[in-house]
């Protein structure tokens, strides 16, 4: 495995003013950064972050992509538009985007093919809900989101980022215990292992509230290879916190 990845998810929240601030804050404090480090800010804001950030340390993503390539899709948002403002990344499957847009494994599946179809690396978003954990269902929730993608990229699979988001961990404080998070991580480690000869390759994202005070201890486990940071990624000396984290 290469340097870890901690990838900042902006969410819906941000300003012109408030990004420059948070970036030039982050750029003055990362140095040589012991990880890779990204942000994924709303779309409207890529062309400020591909002007603040160009030359720098951090790499820029989007938090979605279209499954489409191009055409009557109003809203959406084609993966050659994200080329266009030099986006390394994109976020596809988050939860929040399979709750309250639908998406199903399926379309998941579709954008990050898409993603990778123009070189772009989608970072994979799989968890369970609070319900499917009480179930006991995390385990099979988990490895049915990832084989849809396994499916559909096929040898690709090595260029892709995975990032395991408890969804009752997603913005509530709630934390998986770092033994917790290690063995769902290990689980979706098997799976890659089972589609490809270089499961290392593939980062694995720890998502559900990783902050400044937990980021240590979850990232000291075998399998968490970086985190994908949702409020903490606001402030930024939290941020860099969890970057230093990683080294």
């Amino acid at each position: 495995m290469s340097k870890k990845l901690i990838a900042g998810n902006w969410k819906m929240n941000g300003s012109l003013a408030a990004n420059e601030a948070l970036v030039q804050a982050m750029l003055a404090g990362i140095g040589q950064p012991p990880a890779e480090v990204a942000l994924c800010a709303p779309a409207p804001y890529l062309a400020q972050l591909q002007a603040l950030l160009q030359g720098s340390p951090i790499a820029w993503g989007s938090q979605d992509v279209s499954a489409h390539e191009q055409g009557a899709y109003t809203g959406e948002i084609s993966v050659a538009m994200l080329k266009d403002f030099g986006c390394r990344y994109a976020i596809v499957g988050h939860s929040e985007r399979r709750q309250y847009h639908g998406e199903t494994d399926e379309i998941v599946a579709a954008k990050a093919q898409r993603a990778l179809s123009s070189g772009i690396t989608p970072i994979v978003c799989v968890g369970e809900t609070l319900a499917e954990r009480e179930a006991n269902e995390t385990e099979s929730v988990v490895k049915r989101q990832l084989a849809a993608v396994i499916h559909t990229v096929g040898h690709c699979i090595t260029e892709i980022v995975v990032a395991y988001e408890p969804v009752w961990a997603i913005g509530t404080g709630k934390t998986a215990t770092p033994e917790m998070a290690q063995a769902v991580h290990a689980v979706l480690r098997a799976q890659l292992a089972a589609a490809t000869t270089n499961p290392k390759r593939v980062h694995i994202l720890y998502g559900g509230s990783m902050n400044a005070a937990n980021a240590a201890s979850l990232l000291a486990q075998p399998d968490i290879d970086g985190g994908l940071i949702g409020g903490a990624s606001l402030k930024a000396a939290d941020f860099l916190q969890i970057v230093a984290a990683a080294g």
